[in-house]
């Protein structure tokens, strides 16, 4: 049996030997100039262009929650040109009564970005990140959409899918479907066609009327009666009409997969009041959009779980948040705002890449040909799959 220190000798491995391997390292290594044709993207490519325009859908059907009613998207893309002639694509969604952002506000800090972009370097994309971020800290969204559009460009100059450059964990997720505010025999209906497709958890909004939210949940769970619920309030409920809901939902055989930001995003001392007394797991959503929110959740234990969204936080951030999660135990969620195919597509690269995400709410708001790229991980109800394409997947406009 040997000694750590014999273990170590025999290896070959001393501490002048480390210092010598530390120093030399590089020469063990694969050669890069044998990889320097898939690598390209590492020895330097300047952004030359960098364009913007406006995104604007009308939704199939209103999408109700309790922060209000949405019949339209408003969104933004962004494309990123490289000096080689990639392209790199970025959506901007934002949803005014979540982030405080706005079509007009969103066009207006992309345009005062677009001297300082041109011209950099696409390998330093976490410093532009972090430039953009001090200046405009409050434009979440529109600064997601640069992030967006920068690693797509980079991770197609690299030759890889994005996913695979944050951790390739997996290249196929599962999603849940969302039930807005509606009529209890139409989330029936959509419940009963949901479950038929395939889907294993339905999302329903609540946080209006505590009477009709429970007659919501109630329906679903008729419908789909072999499906997981997730209830998300939006911060529609006080504390205790809150924990009265989840109360009065439980007392009906239902236990719900998650309850999601059932109080005011300010409200910790609240949301831990609910966490406290009930054994549903409570997700932390608008209350997180940056890492220091998601250490705030953390010392406070007020709540089981963090919901990640691209738009909030953006892509680079988003990584901090998903790492201060884990670290603390709680489990970690991927959403979204209401985004074309684009904006989805990084969600599930994110999730994919980094992985371990307990719960997934990236069901598409309207058909992929109304997306302003073509291409893009494959969606067959539940599941996004992502290809073999670099980047995000996208080949150039529709």
């Amino acid at each position: 049996m040997s000694t750590r220190r014999a273990f170590i000798k025999k290896g070959g491995i001393t501490a002048g030997g480390l210092a010598t391997a530390t120093v030399l390292g590089g020469s063990m290594l694969p050669d890069r100039d044998r990889y320097s044709g898939r690598l390209g993207g590492l020895k330097g490519i300047r952004i030359t262009g960098m364009f913007i325009e406006p995104v604007n859908i009308k939704l199939d059907e209103p999408f109700h929650i309790s922060l209000g009613v949405m019949t339209h998207i408003n969104n933004a893309l962004v494309t990123i040109v490289l000096e080689n002639g990639i392209e790199g694509y970025g959506e901007a969604a934002p949803i005014i009564q979540i982030n405080g952002e706005n079509q007009e506000t969103i066009l207006g800090t992309l345009n005062s970005c677009k001297e300082f972009i041109v011209g950099q370097d696409i390998n330093n994309y976490r410093s532009v990140a972090y430039t953009l971020k001090s200046s405009f800290w409050a434009q979440s969204a529109a600064r997601c959409a640069i992030e967006m559009a920068l690693l797509d460009a980079y991770t197609k100059a690299l030759d890889i899918p994005l996913y695979r450059f944050l951790g390739g964990m997996e290249n196929r997720i599962e999603t849940d479907y969302t039930i807005s505010i509606v009529p209890t025999e139409e989330a029936k209906k959509q419940a009963i066609n949901l479950a038929a497709e395939g889907f294993r958890v339905i999302k329903t909004k609540v946080g209006v009327n505590l009477t009709d939210d429970l007659d919501r949940v109630l329906a679903i769970r008729d419908g789909a009666p072999d499906c997981g619920i997730l209830i998300d309030a939006n911060q529609g409920y006080s504390p205790k009409t809150a924990l009265r809901f989840i109360n009065e939902v439980l007392k009906h055989g239902i236990h719900p997969v998650l309850f999601e930001q059932p109080v005011l995003k300010t409200d910790l001392a609240g949301m831990k009041f609910v966490r406290d007394n009930t054994e549903v797991l409570i997700g932390a959503d608008e209350s997180v959009f940056t890492a220091a929110d998601a250490i705030e959740v953390v010392r406070t234990g007020c709540a089981d779980v963090i919901n990640i969204k691209l738009m909030k936080s953006c892509i680079i951030e988003s990584l901090d948040i998903a790492a201060i999660a884990r670290s603390a135990n709680l489990k970690l969620m991927i959403g979204c705002m209401v985004e074309t195919n684009l904006g989805l597509a990084c969600a599930v690269h994110f999730t994919a890449g980094v992985g371990g995400f307990d719960f997934i709410d990236l069901d598409p708001s309207f058909d992929a040909a109304r997306c302003p790229v073509k291409g893009g991980p494959d969606y067959a109800p539940p599941y996004w799959t992502i290809g073999q394409g670099s980047g995000l997947g996208f080949g150039g406009r529709q």
